[in-house]
Parts: structure tokens; C-alpha cells; sequence
């Protein structure tokens, strides 16, 4: 089999915590050929899709140790799988490259499915389930958002389209910077952004479930560090095993219908307390930290279900 990865530059990624590596490493082990490309590449001509790529060899079963080949222009439509790997912002240029995967053959299977992550920004996904989701704005309008505070007392406020707990802020009205934290909001994002009531239950930490063509496969806690209240790895949360609870398997049963109809195979989920917060589809992370406190191997998983 020959597998493509749209994915970030390999100098941007952290070694000890991206998902990317370890499948490529697990499709290696399998026989596979392995090409990456970054989205910017992209070419439509000849009535196909191109990307420079190059192909990466493991030496060993260490990340950090591999070898790329020379770059050379491929046809995508050699490829039997391509997985889209980039993390988000969800923008344009993140659109486009969906747009022009869409015109691949339907030989070339394409995880997640590009009309799928197009149609599923994470923070806007969520909407579709509101009776498991926090109560929640999605507004420009300081006014909307005053009179949310007003009745929840505290909020997190987020840019709707960012990633890896960047952008993010406590909303309370008590605080000095309240009215600055909004019009930093309003003067820097020319989209709506999103409110959602502030959960206390984030102080013991938020959950990651990884799902696998809409089944809970293994599931990780989040905990932030001293003096935050965000989780994500990549502020500095610390992770432990955590098993699904009965509500976790209830919330997971309600989104499988609409993964598995929009294609979307490899999710990873949030859950702070009783509550669905994001549902990633683009670049679903924690495969390592998975590995290493529950000993599942979401790699293997994943490549098993496909028949690679």
C-alpha cells in the first residue's frame, strides 16, 4: 500500500507528543510506503491532484529517527490511503485544501473524509447535540455576551476556529480585565468567537475520548497545572488513565450516527464533568499519551479497522 499525510512541517512538530509520527511508524511497520506534504503544495492539473512530497523511512522504532527522501511531484490519485493530518486553525487555506482533496478518486480513501472535516469546525459540531453540550454563545455582540454573564456569573471564552488551548480566557465581570479580554476578542477575530458557561468540574480535569469509526476506544484525563483552568497537552496539562463512564458511553452512542455519516473515523472528544465541549475531527491527538498510561495502541487500532 502507498499512504499519503497532509500534515504541519515536520520542524513544528513536538516529538514527545504528536500523532502523526506514531502512525506513519505503525504504517511503516505494516510494509507500507509512507509520503508526507504539507496542504500548501497542492496543485490541481490534469485533472488530478498533486502535492510535493517526500517519502520518510524509520530507522528504528524511535520518532525522532527517520530519513526523507528528495522532494518529487506525485500524482494523490497513486495513493491508496491519504491521511489529513494539519492542525487547525480551520481557515481558508485549511478549506481549500479539502476543497481540492474532494477531487480524488474514490480509489484513494481519504481519513477523515474532506467534506466531513469541512462540514465539522469542532466547536461548531458540538451544536448539533445541545441537549449534552454546556450552555453556550456564539456572537460577536458584547451585549449578548453581557447578558450571558450576567446569568452564568463565569464563562470561558474561545476563538471558534483555534486549537491546543491557545486564545483562551476566563470571563467574569468581577475581573478588572473583563471589558479589555472582550475587545481584544472583538478587534482581533473577524469571526464570531465562542462562550460557554464556566464548568467548575475542569478543576479536577476534562476528558479525551478517542473514538474509532464512532466506537470509544480508550479514554485519557486532562489535568491543568497550578493556577489554570485549561487541560490541553499543550499548555501543560498532565494526563492519566481514566476509564468511560456510564455518561461518557451515553454521549459517545448520541454522536455515533452523524461520525460515521459524515465519515469521520479517527475523533477525539472532550468532556468536562456531564458535558460534550469540542469534538476534533482534524487532527485528533493523544495517541502517545493513550499508549503509555492505558497500554492500547491507537495506531494498531486504527490501521486494523481500515485492513491496512
Amino acid at each position: 500500500m502507498k499512504c499519503g499525510f497532509q500534515m504541519d512541517p515536520l520542524e513544528k512538530l513536538n516529538i514527545t507528543t504528536d500523532s502523526t509520527l506514531p502512525m506513519i511508524l505503525e504504517s511503516q511497520r505494516r510494509k507500507n510506503k509512507n509520503y508526507i506534504f504539507n496542504p500548501i503544495s497542492l496543485s490541481f492539473k490534469k485533472n488530478s491532484v498533486y502535492a510535493v512530497v517526500k517519502e520518510i523511512k524509520f530507522k528504528n522504532n524511535q520518532l525522532e529517527n527517520y530519513t526523507l527522501s528528495s522532494k518529487k511531484v506525485l500524482n494523490l490519485n497513486s495513493l491508496n490511503f491519504i491521511f489529513i493530518r494539519q492542525d487547525p486553525p480551520y481557515n481558508m487555506e485549511y478549506i481549500s485544501s479539502m476543497h481540492l482533496l474532494e477531487q480524488l478518486s474514490t480509489k484513494t480513501k481519504i481519513i477523515n473524509s474532506p467534506a466531513g472535516i469541512r462540514n465539522a469546525p469542532e466547536k461548531i459540531l458540538m451544536l448539533k447535540f445541545k441537549n449534552i453540550i454546556p450552555p453556550t454563545l456564539i456572537t460577536r455582540s458584547k451585549q449578548e455576551i453581557d447578558l450571558f454573564i450576567s446569568k452564568y456569573k463565569r464563562a470561558v471564552i474561545k476563538p471558534l476556529y483555534g486549537n491546543g488551548g491557545q486564545g483562551i480566557f476566563l470571563l467574569n465581570k468581577k475581573d478588572k480585565n473583563y471589558n479589555q479580554i472582550i475587545e481584544k476578542f472583538i478587534h482581533e477575530e473577524n469571526v464570531p468567537f465562542i462562550i460557554q458557561k464556566f464548568l467548575p468540574e475542569i478543576i479536577n480535569g476534562d476528558k479525551r475520548i478517542i473514538l474509532i469509526n464512532g466506537e470509544p476506544i480508550a479514554a485519557l484525563k486532562r489535568i491543568p497545572k497550578n493556577n489554570d483552568f485549561r487541560s490541553n497537552i499543550h499548555v501543560g496539562g498532565k494526563t492519566k488513565a481514566v476509564g468511560l463512564s456510564k455518561n461518557d458511553r451515553k454521549i459517545c452512542s448520541i454522536i455515533k450516527k452523524t461520525l460515521i455519516c459524515e465519515k469521520l473515523f479517527f475523533v477525539g472528544i472532550d468532556v468536562i464533568g456531564n458535558y460534550l465541549t469540542e469534538i476534533n475531527v482534524t487532527s485528533p491527538t493523544c495517541i502517545q499519551e493513550i499508549k503509555k498510561v492505558h497500554k492500547i495502541d491507537i495506531t494498531k487500532v486504527i490501521f486494523d479497522k481500515l485492513g491496512l
